[in-house]
């Protein structure tokens, strides 16, 4: 019974970060075409705000957890795929959406991720659909970030892909359980659950970074121009950690950066809604609906035919 109510749980608090996720995603999505005033006012669009692939690959990351209990890489895989031959149109790049429509042809992940420009690809989507796995792992970072690895493997063959993912995941299971300790103390514990690649070492350097000197963070950490998990992550965490306890200005603090803004405001509101526990009601009626996944019906099936102790 306990098993149950963990996963049930663990379930509740990855759609938590998901409504983060999309939130943010659909909000940074509306800057691409606001000017930049807009920001600087802290003006928020009228909606619809229409989300993109990050969502769209993170619905599928939270199904999966509610059906498994973890990342189960080639029912995650076959999601992916459906996903996107269902609705093409949400955004994909050409790399994924080539590796995606191969994989729904019956294409083996394991085989094509890695052929993906050629060394396998480091770019910033497995990190962009990764907080609700740490929220769903909330209070165990190292379990994060493996299942998180699990997860970019799918889609990222390059270690630096596959680090901004578990960079991520660690992170929010930290913010979930308001663990970490301050800013730079939840920095080091993230960086040093990484492999040793570019994205760790980026991560390092936003430890020294101030909270108030957004041009600095910007300038030497990146903020997704190059959709690199290297110039990506590290800027994302930096805005994250500094304001984990207000969504909006998380949010607003991540959108000024501009760079791959649909991504990095993704990223930053599925982590700081596990940590505040929510997001703002007005923010979720600008955003268009997710679609139902029904997930309570969806609990860790195996979990469910456990004998009640």
């Amino acid at each position: 019974m306990q098993m149950l109510d963990s996963a049930i749980g663990g379930t509740r608090s990855a759609f938590i970060s998901l409504e983060g996720l999309s939130v943010g995603d659909a909000f940074g999505e509306m800057f691409f075409a606001l000017p930049v005033r807009d920001i600087r006012e802290r003006r928020l669009p009228p909606g619809p705000w229409r989300w993109t692939d990050d969502t769209h690959m993170a619905l599928s990351i939270v199904e999966i957890l509610a059906r498994y209990g973890r990342i189960e890489q080639d029912a995650l895989a076959e999601s992916f795929a459906s996903r996107f031959s269902q609705e093409p149109w949400r955004g994909y790049g050409m790399g994924a959406a080539q590796l995606l429509a191969r994989i729904g042809a019956g294409g083996d992940w394991r085989k094509e991720a890695p052929r993906l420009f050629r060394s396998g690809s480091f770019g910033n989507g497995g990190a962009m659909r990764a907080a609700p796995i740490g929220a769903y792992f909330r209070g165990d970072a190292k379990k994060a970030a493996h299942e998180a690895r699990l997860a970019a493997e799918i889609t990222h063959g390059h270690i630096d892909g596959q680090a901004g993912a578990m960079a991520i995941a660690a992170a929010a299971a930290l913010t979930a359980a308001g663990e970490g300790g301050d800013a730079a103390q939840l920095l080091s514990t993230v960086a040093k659950l990484l492999p040793a690649c570019a994205t760790r070492e980026g991560i390092e350097r936003a430890r020294e970074i101030p909270h108030t000197d957004t041009g600095r963070a910007v300038l030497e950490l990146g903020t997704g121009q190059r959709l690199s998990a290297q110039d990506t992550v590290p800027f994302c965490l930096w805005c994250a950690v500094h304001h984990r306890r207000d969504f909006s200005s998380a949010l607003w603090q991540t959108v000024a950066g501009l760079g791959d803004r649909d991504t990095t405001c993704a990223i930053v509101g599925g982590i700081v809604a596990s940590s505040v526990g929510g997001v703002p009601a007005e923010w979720v009626r600008r955003r268009e609906p997710l679609p139902d996944l029904h997930l309570e019906d969806k609990v860790s099936p195996q979990m469910r035919r456990r004998p009640q102790r």
